[in-house]
This record gives C-alpha cells, structure tokens and sequence, in this order.
C-alpha cells in the first residue's frame, strides 16, 4: 500500500512590508517560493518576480504608505517570520498576512498575487497612492529610471491601476501556463 503525502500549496498570498526598498527582496524571495511550491514554470516565476519588483519598487519610491503597519491588518490572523509578519490564504482558507512588526509606525505597502483556475497569476501592490497616477513613460536611453511600467507592460497580458479611497493598487496578470509553452515552443 502506497501512502501519499498531500502538501497544501497556497492558492493566494498576501503580505504587508514596511514601506521602503529593504521590502522588494522579501516579496520576491517570497513569490518565488510560493510559485515554485505550485510548480510554475521557471520562466513565469522569472516574469513575475520582475513584474513583482517593479510594482513595490515604484510603490516604495513614489507613493504614499498605507498607514502604520499595524493598521493594515484588517483583523487577519498572522504568522510572525522574521521582522515581518506573513502569512497566506489557502484554498482551505488558513490565515491571511497581517501588518509589520509590533510598534511599528512607519507605515506598509500590501503585496498580493494569486493564482487563478484558469492558469492566470494576478500580482497586485497597494499603497497610500502618489500625486501622480501610475502610468508607462518614455525615458531617454541614458535615463537610469523609468522603465518599470514599460516592462510590466511587456511581460503581463493584461494589468492596470484600482483606486479605493486612501489606497491605489497597480495589478498585473500572466498567464502561467501558455506562457511556458509559448517560450519554449519556438
């Protein structure tokens, strides 16, 4: 008799990260290995860590924080892992990531991406917003910025920008499976 080991993976996660640069390498590290968990090809979990970078880079550079991380909880259970409390929403429903360390004021960004029934990845970053709306531009060659949007744009099938009151998330959908086989097809 064979015994099979059943490993949830999660179908969504969610984390809040303080708001400044020291977050990207946390949120990437983290939607690699909840991709890689889920058996995403290698090149959708490359597409999506970058989309993933440049969404929270241009979160922490331009935009407000959402408020102080306690905040942010929204009375979600968490798991403390470091400095930072995270966690993840499984298809049975287990916790949901809450804000920063404990004390901590100066605000957070939420990170989300999800994995959909029908193979496409959402990833989204959600901030205080910016005085400016979130949108592609067109830097000189010798620019060393500006670009971000330009890439997600050319990496995701699809993404664009929600506004709520006191809050704008920029959102970016791929295909996770099609993508695969487009890549290495030809």
């Amino acid at each position: 008799m064979a015994l099979m080991v059943a490993r949830e993976v999660p179908t969504s996660s969610t984390m809040a990260v303080p708001h400044g640069p020291a977050s990207v390498g946390v949120a990437r590290r983290r939607l690699r290995r909840d991709l890689g968990d889920r058996e995403i090809p290698e090149p959708v979990i490359d597409d999506a860590v970058l989309i993933l970078s440049e969404l929270l880079s241009n979160a922490c550079r331009y935009a407000r924080p959402l408020g102080p991380l306690p905040a942010l909880g929204r009375g979600a259970r968490a798991e403390v892992v470091g400095p930072l409390l995270v966690g993840g929403r499984s298809r049975t429903g287990g916790p949901v990531t809450a804000p920063g360390e404990a004390g901590e004021d100066a605000g957070g960004v939420l990170v989300r991406w999800q994995m959909h029934a029908d193979g496409v990845l959402t990833l989204e970053v959600t901030d205080g917003g910016a005085q400016t709306r979130p949108s592609p531009s067109s830097p000189s060659l010798t620019s060393h910025g500006g670009r971000g949007l330009s890439i997600v744009d050319q990496l995701a099938s699809d993404w664009g920008v929600r506004d709520a009151p006191g809050e704008v998330t920029v959102w970016a959908a791929l295909p996770a499976r099609a993508r695969h086989a487009r890549r290495t097809g030809g």
